[in-house]
């Protein structure tokens, strides 16, 4: 990948459990296949020299060494539930490299839970020890990093408002049940989605695969990949059986999409 496009890697495609689940002897978490093993839920944008993350999942430092990710410049919090959050212990070893604080973005709401979860991290305390720097953005609207624009899009996750973010042509969408009808008029002219698909069976904060397929179809990305993905999906099985340009992520999966023009509209 060069550093002239946005590339993204997904770095985990799995449902809170992990895939496989513990103590679990069905077929899939018994899988040779390399798609079907999935760590939690988590993404990496890099563009002009700098990384940005998408959420710091449980299986973080395993995800860092697996795709030798070597600094994190940002972390972008769709929300504060566990499989998204409670790697963020593990920002510290970029710490070193770096010297610099992490800045850390999402809503009030979600950085409001992270100062509160890990507040050994925010509180002044004397002799903290061995902490991550980190600084907290709360961010609503469009804002810019590294010269690239980024839109916060409101989603519902069951009863609690989430957030997804659009960077350029590619949005990431994780963690949903609804996107608002405001939401929906955000997400146009998108190279790349990527989706909340958790099950075939429904789910009551999650998109289903059948309600995602819909989704994605509304939005009409020219790419679409399923992520959040539970042992009821067998990747070699089940990925034939979707729509054209509609397919399930899988870890260390990469995409490049060409550079944002500064000057045009996928920049907002």
């Amino acid at each position: 990948m060069t550093t002239s496009n946005l590339d993204i890697t997904i770095l985990g495609s799995g449902t809170s459990t992990g895939i496989p689940v513990v103590g679990c002897d069905c077929t899939v978490c018994r899988s040779t296949d390399p798609r079907n093993k999935r760590t939690r839920c988590s993404a990496l944008i890099s563009y002009a020299g700098h990384n940005i993350l998408i959420d710091t999942s449980t299986d973080l430092r395993l995800q860092a060494l697996r795709e030798d990710i070597r600094h994190i410049d940002a972390v972008l919090y769709t929300h504060s539930h566990a499989d998204h959050l409670h790697g963020i212990d593990d920002l510290r070893g970029f710490n070193l490299r770096s010297k610099e604080p992490i800045p850390l973005y999402g809503s009030a709401r979600t950085l409001e839970r992270v100062r509160d979860n890990f507040n050994y991290i925010f509180d002044d305390i004397e002799n903290p020890g061995y902490i991550p720097r980190l600084a907290l953005h709360p961010v609503a609207t469009s804002f810019k990093l590294f010269g690239l624009n980024i839109l916060p899009i409101p989603l519902m996750h069951g009863r609690m408002p989430v957030t997804g973010y659009r960077l350029g042509n590619f949005a990431y969408l994780t963690d949903c049940n609804e996107i608002p009808d405001s939401s929906f008029a955000l997400l146009t002219d998108l190279d790349l989605l990527v989706l909340d698909g958790l099950r075939f069976k429904p789910h009551n904060t999650h998109f289903n695969i059948p309600q995602a397929i819909a989704i994605a179809e509304k939005i009409g990305a020219r790419k679409t990949l399923l992520t959040h993905l539970s042992h009821e999906v067998d990747h070699p099985r089940h990925d034939p059986q979707l729509p054209q340009d509609i397919n399930f992520a899988y870890d260390g999966q990469r995409l490049s999409l060409p550079k944002p023009d500064p000057n045009g509209a996928n920049l907002f």
